[in-house]
């Protein structure tokens, strides 16, 4: 096996989900697939709810002065979110979905494309398995955890396929992006990430997925694409403190 191979096995399976899923969007009504996406929201949002709860863990509370397990996230979100909504990250996310279904989707898909792609990318990308599991991958450790989180997209993608069509399919860009990029991390720079930096990323991460939840439930609409810088600025933050 060669460091990335979890990955690609990963954007093996979504795509296979998403085949599934569109073969039997046709046999499904407004109404269940409006329950599966419902579905899929609480499911996201419990996902992330178990990630947050990282900030109780004592590897992450012993590690930081009394205080400043909650500045962490708060700090990195706020940051995030001010440096995304400059570089108009969820804008260009659409965008690019977008120009992605003007080419390869049919002129009925209308923004469900669109809409499929980012919650897809955002849902598969960011994940605290997509995270551990490509750093794993990269250090030598094994894709254990990659394999896992292909077994769980796999279900997700059907799922998602059903209610959103191909862009589904066409989230494994970013997550080829991403999980690449945190291999690349794992591979190079593996040795100088402490463990309380990737608990943070799990907890920001896991803050991210809420929003997902809450966009998938139609609560309310979190532009979760302006908020992924917190994912880097939360290691950042761990690191000054250490300083």
């Amino acid at each position: 096996m060669f460091p990335g191979f979890g990955t690609a096995i990963n954007m093996s399976t979504i795509l296979l989900g998403t085949g599934i899923g569109v073969f039997l969007a046709h046999r499904l009504n407004e109404r269940v697939r409006n329950v599966v996406t419902d579905g899929l929201g609480l499911i996201t949002l419990t996902n992330g709810i178990i990630c947050v709860l990282d900030l109780t863990k004592p590897e992450f509370t012993e590690a930081l002065p009394s205080g400043a397990v909650l500045l962490v996230p708060l700090g990195a979100i706020l940051l995030g979110g001010i440096t995304g909504s400059l570089l108009r990250i969820e804008d260009r996310l659409n965008k690019f979905g977008d120009s992605l279904r003007k080419r390869f989707a049919k002129e009925d898909s209308s923004s469900r494309f669109t809409e499929g792609f980012v919650a897809a990318s955002l849902l598969f990308g960011i994940g605290p398995l997509a995270l551990m599991g490509s750093i794993s991958d990269g250090l030598g450790n094994g894709i254990d955890q990659l394999l896992l989180k292909s077994s769980l997209d796999f279900f997700a993608s059907i799922a998602f396929a059903a209610s959103f069509g191909w862009g589904v399919a066409a989230s494994i860009l970013p997550v080829g992006l991403l999980q690449g990029s945190f291999t690349a991390l794992g591979l190079y720079l593996g040795t100088f990430i402490s463990p309380v930096q990737v608990l943070t990323m799990n907890i920001v991460g896991g803050l991210l997925l809420i929003g997902i939840g809450i966009n998938l439930l139609r609560i309310r609409h979190v532009p979760v694409g302006d908020l992924l810088p917190a994912l880097l600025f939360g290691p950042l933050i761990v690191a000054l403190i250490a300083l």
